[in-house]
């Protein structure tokens, strides 16, 4: 479960907040309680937190380290990372209006805060740009693909966004590099059953009915790599990737299909060959058609 908080400056880590209703148990502060539920993290780093307002009552103020510990009060708490990387390439605002945000998201930065990713992550960075706590991801694109990603700025309207998404009323048009496929006949549609592998994070295509599907056409030949122009027609994870890798075209410089390489850090020099290019839809407020083109290229 998530909450946000208006920041109060730019100097504040302004970020999605964790929430937790705290338990039954005897414990005589808040502080006792949040040391033994989150044994990984040390009473030091919790101390320090309070210390620097980052644990919060439901309104958002911050909370003395001997606040009285209540069965039931909501907490709310900011996730960080200690020695988190840094994501060195900036993002480009598209389009900002009351409702909607559309960002260029560059390769590397993942939208929102996941694993060792809090600070360096889309939506931190544009909370902290617009001061405004409310932003949330419309959908999400990996973290090696860059592109165009929505937005939803106020919670008004938010649902109606959400409901493009989840109707499929909005077109997503991808562009990508990847080996020549010269023994097929484009465009073409792929679909299959992807699910979760056993080795984590990666996903892979199973027997049974298709939950996903790709239209593919080819918009640019090379003598051996070729650009290609993809049609996410549903939203399953690394669909794109897994689609190309199982036609036998894996996406230049994927670390994860075919093959997963186990790299110790980032290689900004070698991203992956992934454009989210446009996004086109009725707007669910007017009725206006809006496309948006991003300003990237591969």
């Amino acid at each position: 479960m998530t909450g946000s908080a208006k920041s109060k400056s730019h100097d504040d880590v302004a970020t999605t907040a964790s929430t937790l209703q705290l338990p039954p148990g005897s414990w005589e502060t808040v502080f006792d309680c949040l040391c033994e539920r989150f044994p990984a993290i040390a009473r030091d780093r919790w101390r320090d937190r309070f210390a620097r307002g980052r644990v919060q009552g439901p309104s958002g103020s911050a909370l003395a380290i001997d606040h009285a510990y209540r069965v039931g009060l909501v907490v709310r708490y900011f996730r960080e990372v200690a020695d988190e990387p840094a994501i060195p390439f900036i993002e480009t605002i598209v389009h900002a209006d009351d409702d909607l945000i559309v960002v260029d998201k560059p390769h590397f930065l993942p939208v929102a805060p996941a694993g060792r990713h809090v600070e360096h992550t889309l939506l931190t960075r544009l909370v902290r740009r617009f001061d405004n706590a409310e932003l949330v991801p419309l959908h999400r694109i990996d973290r090696e693909t860059a592109g165009l990603v929505l937005f939803s700025a106020r919670k008004e309207t938010r649902a109606r966004y959400q409901s493009l998404f989840r109707e499929r009323r909005i077109v997503k048009h991808y562009e990508a590099l990847a080996p020549a496929l010269a023994d097929l006949s484009f465009p073409l549609e792929r679909r299959s059953r992807i699910v979760a592998s056993h080795r984590f994070p990666l996903m892979c295509e199973s027997e049974g009915d298709p939950n996903s599907a790709t239209r593919i056409d080819v918009v640019e030949r090379g003598a051996e790599v070729w650009r290609y122009a993809l049609d996410a027609l549903t939203g399953r994870k690394h669909q794109l990737r897994v689609h190309m890798a199982a036609l036998g075209a894996p996406l230049l410089n994927d670390c994860y299909y075919p093959t997963l390489c186990h790299a110790d850090a980032d290689r900004f020099d070698r991203p992956l060959k992934l454009l989210a290019r446009m996004l086109r839809f009725d707007d669910p407020i007017d009725g206006r058609r809006r496309c948006f083109e991003t300003t990237l290229s591969l």
